[in-house]
């Protein structure tokens, strides 16, 4: 049973029920990882399900943070909540849009050379880890210009 929130909306409640689910579920699946891991005689295996528990330790983080932030504003709490509003970009966010097109042109340019690589390690995907993890690697340049592009175009001075 999850936690009920003062005064929330059925859609906030039913939303911080169905995250708080996903929270356990995600605990559940890194003990998972730790413990076939830790009974693998594979270090193969152990490395890339250390690469996993990672992720999924940043995922429960995550999943924490959005309960606290629902709840926060569900609760009409006076504090801000621990994941930003996309109101508070600071007094200079004309700085914040001028860094990001330069940090997206840098990533941009480091996923054409990580498909470059790719490309290059492909005859080794068959005996080495590398060309998965160089995939893995272009997976996270992804996501980061997927994140700076949502900054650019959210991140704009008032008025604009």
């Amino acid at each position: 049973m999850t936690e009920k929130l003062a005064g929330a909306t059925v859609w906030e409640q039913e939303l911080y029920d169905h995250l708080a689910s996903h929270l356990e579920q995600e605990r559940g699946l890194l003990a998972a990882y730790r413990t076939a891991a830790e009974a693998s005689e594979s270090p193969t295996f152990r490395y890339l399900a250390a690469m996993i528990e990672l992720d999924e330790q940043r995922h429960d983080q995550l999943f924490r943070e959005l309960c606290e932030a629902l709840k926060t504003d569900a609760e009409l709490r006076p504090e801000e909540p621990g994941i930003p509003r996309l109101d508070h970009w600071g007094p200079h966010p004309e700085q914040i849009v001028e860094v990001t097109e330069h940090l997206l042109h840098a990533e941009r340019e480091d996923a054409k050379e990580m498909r470059r690589l790719a490309r290059e390690l492909d005859a080794y995907k068959e005996t080495t880890l590398w060309h998965l993890l160089i995939r893995l690697v272009e997976a996270d340049t992804a996501k980061h210009i997927e994140i700076l592009e949502f900054v650019a175009k959210h991140a704009h001075p008032p008025g604009e």
